[in-house]
């Protein structure tokens, strides 16, 4: 589904690079601070503008920035295997106080079905009526064509109508039961790598490329990138590539992607042989009875799809704005462990290393028994919030789903990673080795034992691989960190 061509994002895209420069510009032509000449001649700054304060994200808490010994220091037999520990530090972001339930994945699955609908109403094989599409602005200058969410579908639909309604839908020829085509449920985004932008080696103009003015600069010099693009062949079948070629202009940090949205409902029945899971898969995603449950059978893929498409929903949305507003992304497998642990830095995101109350109350949604997933109350997932959230407010950190982040699993772990922001990245590319492709997956699920839930517990699953018990929730870095509240300290001696 291309909802937009890649010159009409990039143009979107582009202008955010230069935000940087923004304060300057503004300063150069005009406002009253920008003029001043300051008291006695002192430099006195400049003071254009007004500061963007950040509303609170619906269903988002704040994870105040700080300090966590990541990892376990106290090993144990029931771990199997060393786990790193290392000092490091987070800055503050938001974070989804859920995982992403049913109801939400099914919006975005529904926004993406809804819009390839109105892309072939206007389509001439399908009536082509032109006012699903917009393809001018208001001035009447053409743009890249857009969907027009204005105009409503057709409640009765004309002949032409129906046949652009019906092509989204497959018969099972054996039941004979209308069934969407998840087939054609693809969604295509772009993001722009800011990071590999602005890397030095990556500058056009080789002589900044290095800063030592003892290195000879070769002007001929070739700097060779790596750019994701992906298109839909005449087939219907996603091509994704990874394109290396000669550095050449802005436009090769611009990656696009194509995903399939819809959820593998199978998982329930490959995750668990010979086992009777068929309710799951036919009524999990589809009845209104889960909506408040986390989704799953989602990839590592289809999970920052959604955060590309929640950016994008969200952003329509702000005006002028969008602009201080930082995108939806999975959170680094650091964030998570400082999210889940609270402001005390516990085990488990509760405050005591028992699994229950006093009074038998299970703490979390996990296996207390072998065999036993019937002990804490549940046989599989339950609805999201249905336990009591850590102290920064986050619910079912320990078990329910494990939960994707963007870091790439290595055994080294944190060993390998800054000791500010850390975080691990690697886009494989589709010809890398399966090996290349594991992403850490953190919190355990409705399926494993006390010990794969705790807050430092390690685990991974292969990016395009769906299970019945992974989901995922979104994070997105505070615009303004100043909204996070300084307070003094002393360093201990």
């Amino acid at each position: 589904m291309m909802n937009k061509t890649v010159e009409g994002q990039v143009r979107r895209l582009l202008p955010f690079c230069l935000l940087a420069f923004l304060p300057l510009l503004i300063g150069c032509f005009g406002g009253k601070a920008a003029l001043s000449a300051g008291r006695g001649g002192e430099v006195t700054g400049v003071g254009v503008g007004k500061g963007f304060t950040e509303p609170t994200p619906f269903g988002m808490t704040m994870v105040k920035r700080g300090f966590l010994k990541m990892g376990i220091e106290n090993q144990d037999s029931l771990w199997g295997m060393q786990t790193p520990v290392k000092e490091i530090s987070v800055d503050g972001f938001w974070m989804d106080e859920t995982e992403v339930t049913n109801a939400k994945y099914k919006q975005f699955v529904q926004w993406v079905r809804d819009s390839i609908l109105r892309e072939r109403l206007a389509d001439p094989a399908y009536g082509g009526d032109e006012s699903y599409m917009i393809t001018e602005d208001k001035n009447g200058d053409p743009i890249p064509p857009r969907v027009n969410w204005k105009k409503s579908l057709p409640r009765k639909p004309n002949e032409d109508e129906l046949r652009a309604i019906e092509s989204m839908y497959v018969t099972n020829p054996v039941t004979g039961e209308k069934l969407i085509d998840y087939k054609q449920l693809n969604y295509r985004y772009e993001i722009y790598d800011y990071t590999a932008a602005a890397l030095r080696r990556n500058r056009l103009n080789p002589e900044d490329r290095n800063l030592n003015t003892d290195i000879t600069v070769d002007p001929d010099e070739v700097v060779m990138i790596s750019k994701d693009t992906a298109y839909v062949d005449d087939e219907g079948n996603i091509i994704r590539q990874t394109i290396d070629r000669p550095l050449s202009g802005p436009w090769d940090f611009l990656n696009t992607y194509i995903v399939n949205v819809y959820p593998d409902t199978t998982c329930w029945v490959n995750d668990f042989q010979n086992s009777d899971n068929e309710m799951y898969l036919r009524y999990y995603f589809s009845n209104p009875a889960y909506n408040d449950y986390p989704v799953v059978g989602v990839t590592w893929e289809q999970a920052n799809a959604f955060c590309a498409w929640r950016t994008e929903y969200l952003l329509k949305g702000l005006g002028d704005a969008a602009r201080f507003v930082q995108r939806y992304r999975l959170p680094t497998e650091a964030e998570w462990e400082y999210a889940a642990r609270g402001k005390d830095g516990t085990e488990f995101p509760w405050n005591n290393e028992n699994m229950a109350s006093d009074k038998g109350c299970y703490y979390a949604n996990f296996k207390p028994d072998r065999g036993n997933y019937t002990e804490d109350g549940n046989l599989i997932t339950s609805k999201v919030g249905a336990y009591s959230a850590n102290s920064n407010g986050l619910y079912d950190m320990a078990g329910n789903v494990a939960e994707w982040t963007s870091t790439i699993y290595t055994e080294g772990g944190v060993d390998a990673m800054n000791d500010l922001n850390p975080t691990l990245k690697y886009n494989a590319a589709i010809e890398d080795p399966y090996k290349l492709k594991k992403k850490s997956v953190r919190g355990g699920s409705w399926k494993d034992p006390e010990s794969f839930i705790r807050s430092a517990w390690r685990s991974w699953e292969y990016q395009n691989q769906p299970r019945s018990f992974i989901g995922f929730r979104c994070v997105r870095s505070l615009a303004n960190t100043s909204t996070t509240k300084q307070k003094a300290t002393k360093k201990k001696k």
